[in-house]
């Protein structure tokens, strides 16, 4: 049996005043539609878009405003700014000899399920969260001895395995997982915000997004949401950009970052050189960190080192019948100096 669903027995969510105002001028213009609807009993402010028939045309017409995702965003932005929770400004000591400390915590995939009855080896959203901070305290450790005035931290990049309440990525590739969608994304906003309270006790924090395959949308709300709860902090800037490519500047280095699924390799330094055009000319030495394969890489593409990065996940059962496995695990971090480019790698390695 087809059952039939009327109208009114869609649950609708609320409109703010700013949508309803809007509406009400769009339905006084439209006055059939409300009389169409006065007849056969359905509220007209509930209608956001509808169906006109006529004798040569038959059009499916809509009541939002092209803005009507900026409006819902920023009301959400600015409700979560209202409740963020209020960070002391830091007083960082001035460093004679400064560096800057990017982490990148690649391709974490929480979410996640691996099991060692058929790869050898148990990963899951428990031990994906316990390995990112073992590895950023891992790093922090290794640095003590050099003076630290900046810190870049990478976010995105795969951080949540699925996309979808149906456990696949954002192109509705299946995946197998061991917690709901929903909780890995808690359990991922929660990580990051561990992750910027320890970072910026160091020094001031910048945070860089790449968005990537897995969860193209659910990254970027996640990024979002993080900006958002540190928007009363001093010590912390964002570039949480919806943009596949980000830049960031420090003395004469000119750093990249990027996701990796997208322009080749081979491409990138000259898509640097464009989108980063004014940094460039004052740069000397210049890199861009790639994420998305997993394991190690690193060329030189005339002044521009394009470098992957290793991922702390392990191997689920795609990638170990497929015989993608064994490269080393890790969370790996880099220090840059302002007059000699990148001058040592760390590695915290599982």
């Amino acid at each position: 049996m087809i059952r039939k669903y009327s109208y009114m027995n869609t649950i609708r969510p609320r409109i703010t005043e700013e949508e309803n105002e809007w509406l009400q001028k769009f339905r006084d213009k439209n006055k059939g539609l409300s009389d169409e609807c006065e007849a056969v009993g359905i509220d007209v402010k509930n209608v956001k878009h509808y169906w006109y028939k006529g004798k040569h045309y038959s059009i499916n017409a809509n009541t939002g405003k092209e803005d009507g995702y900026d409006i819902i965003r920023n009301s959400l932005i600015a409700e979560i700014k209202q409740r963020a929770p209020k960070y002391p400004k830091i007083k960082y000591t001035n460093t004679k000899e400064g560096h800057l400390l990017l982490i990148s915590p690649a391709d974490v995939h929480i979410g996640k399920l691996c099991t060692a009855f058929e790869t050898n080896e148990d990963y899951n959203s428990q031990i994906a969260v316990k390995r990112v901070m073992d590895g950023v305290n891992g790093i922090l450790n290794k640095v003590r001895g050099f003076e630290i005035d900046k810190i870049v931290l990478v976010i995105g990049n795969d951080i949540l395995h699925v996309d979808t309440p149906k456990n696949t990525t954002t192109s509705f590739t299946h995946q197998d997982t061991d917690v709901m969608w929903y909780t890995a994304f808690l359990m991922a906003k929660k990580l990051y915000v561990q992750i910027i309270e320890l970072l910026m006790q160091v020094a001031p924090v910048h945070v860089m997004y790449n968005p990537s395959n897995h969860d193209y949308a659910h990254g970027f709300l996640l990024a979002d949401t993080i900006s958002s709860w540190f928007s009363k902090s001093e010590n912390i800037s964002f570039d949480v950009s919806i943009n596949h490519r980000k830049y960031y500047s420090y003395g004469k280095n000119l750093i990249g970052s990027t996701h990796g699924d997208g322009a080749k390799n081979t491409d990138l330094p000259l898509l640097m050189a464009h989108e980063a055009a004014e940094n460039w000319s004052n740069s000397v030495h210049r890199y861009i960190y790639t994420h998305h394969i997993h394991h190690k890489q690193s060329k030189d593409y005339m002044s521009v080192c394009v470098e992957a990065l290793r991922s702390p996940s392990g191997t689920d059962s795609w990638h170990h019948r497929n015989g993608y496995q064994h490269s080393p695990k890790a969370v790996e971090g880099f220090l840059h100096h302002k007059e000699y480019g990148q001058v040592a790698r760390i590695n915290h390695l599982f």
